[in-house]
């Protein structure tokens, strides 16, 4: 498979005004019509945070944020193993197969008291945005996004925990750059690379759950996984 550049470039749009979400909303049909209004079309990705849609799926827990025991236990009852610890810091690998840094719970935008914990399968959740917006006829792919830290990088940046109808991963191993040389380990986190695009327009604090990403290379739509970002402990430095 080859990468194409789009001719017309790639385009980001923030999907407003989408009512703040509680335990069992219609989270597909409110994300649907803030989209569809805000111009969602065939051929488009719409990338959604986990915040609102753990906060849909019922993932929102009581923790007082100074009961240091109490967190922990949270956290490693979030995590299949713990991979480090510095302080109050976790590094722990999820069921989903995530490593992050406390099981990828979060305080950041929610009520005092309360933590977001990742969605039980975000691939499943990404699968559901996208059939209720196909029955309201528009074929899009969905990517559900987490921010994460990164391993010899400084600073954050939001990758894919659940993708539905976007691969995931683009495979360019056997194909040719420019000067001819075959690409022997070239892997594109397309996924990834939508969910940092998309994070640029919703910010960390301004009330955007979603955008829209448009322009992508028709290539790349199809099935995928989020599980296919995660590296096999066999090749991970880090396990």
């Amino acid at each position: 498979m080859t990468a194409v550049a789009p001719p017309g470039g790639i385009t980001v749009v923030p999907v407003r005004g989408l009512p703040e979400v509680s335990a069992g909303d219609d989270l597909a049909g409110m994300l649907a019509e803030a989209a569809i209004a805000a111009g969602l079309a065939d051929g488009d990705c719409l990338v959604v945070t986990q915040k609102v849609v753990s906060k849909a799926e019922g993932r929102v827990v009581a923790l007082d944020e100074a009961d240091v025991a109490a967190r922990r236990r949270l956290i490693e009852g979030e995590s299949v193993r713990v991979l480090r610890r510095r302080g109050d810091l976790l590094i722990t690998e999820t069921s989903h197969g995530f490593v992050c840094a406390n099981a990828g719970i979060d305080v950041s935008n929610m009520p005092d008291g309360t933590v977001a914990l990742l969605p039980l399968d975000p691939d499943r959740s990404a699968r559901r945005l996208r059939d209720v917006l196909r029955g309201r006829g528009v074929d899009v792919a969905v990517v559900i996004t987490d921010t994460f830290g990164r391993p010899w990088r400084q600073g954050l940046c939001d990758v894919a925990i659940g993708v539905a109808g976007l691969r995931a991963v683009v495979d360019l191993r056997g194909t040719h750059d420019t000067s001819g040389r075959s690409l022997a380990v070239t892997e594109m986190a397309v996924a990834d690379e939508v969910a940092g695009a998309a994070e640029l327009v919703m910010g960390k604090a301004a009330s955007v759950p979603a955008a829209i990403v448009r322009g992508l290379d028709p290539a790349w739509f199809g099935p995928g996984s989020a599980r296919d970002l995660v590296r096999p402990p066999s090749e991970d430095l880090f396990r």
